[in-house]
């Protein structure tokens, strides 16, 4: 079972964990996720289109991220959420950029999201994607990313836009 950590309102983890998707928190409490944009050295980003059988947002574009495990820094959830969503390794690569938080009163899911980028050096036979996430992806110029989430079928782009340069 994963369990993650319980931040309060400033950040700072409260000593307790809750058991993953179980929405308990009260308002005042969030959970901790990650989002890691990949960049190669030619400029382009690479996105990854959800499968059609998740329950939210099914065939939306995004980048990978994912919830921080209990006991887990940022860095290490986006460098473990890229490498499980894309197979591409990270280690040693990566800079923080911001933090953006998320509350859904009364939900019990509310949350901070840690937002990294990641600009490497990788060819596209290095990537394998996770099928059980991922129906496919893409490396895309910072325009056609524009043109996707103009579409409004790119999760968390108006939160993140300024984390593509």
């Amino acid at each position: 079972m994963e369990y993650w950590d319980i931040y309060d309102a400033d950040k700072k983890v409260t000593g307790r964990t809750m058991k993953k998707n179980d929405w308990i928190l009260q308002d005042g409490e969030y959970h901790l996720t990650v989002l890691g944009v990949v960049q190669d050295m030619q400029g382009r980003y690479l996105i990854t289109k959800r499968v059609m059988t998740k329950a939210w947002a099914p065939g939306w574009w995004e980048v990978s991220g994912g919830a921080c495990q209990a006991g887990e820094s940022s860095i290490e959830a986006a460098r473990r959420e890229v490498m499980e969503e894309t197979g591409l390794d990270t280690a040693g690569k990566g800079e923080y950029l911001f933090t953006y938080k998320r509350e859904n009163p009364g939900k019990g899911d509310n949350y901070f999201v840690d937002v990294y980028r990641f600009q490497m050096d990788f060819k596209e036979s290095d990537i394998k994607i996770q099928e059980e996430e991922a129906g496919g992806y893409k490396l895309v110029t910072l325009k056609e990313l524009q043109d996707i989430a103009a579409e409004g079928t790119f999760l968390h782009y108006d939160s993140i836009k300024e984390a593509f340069i």
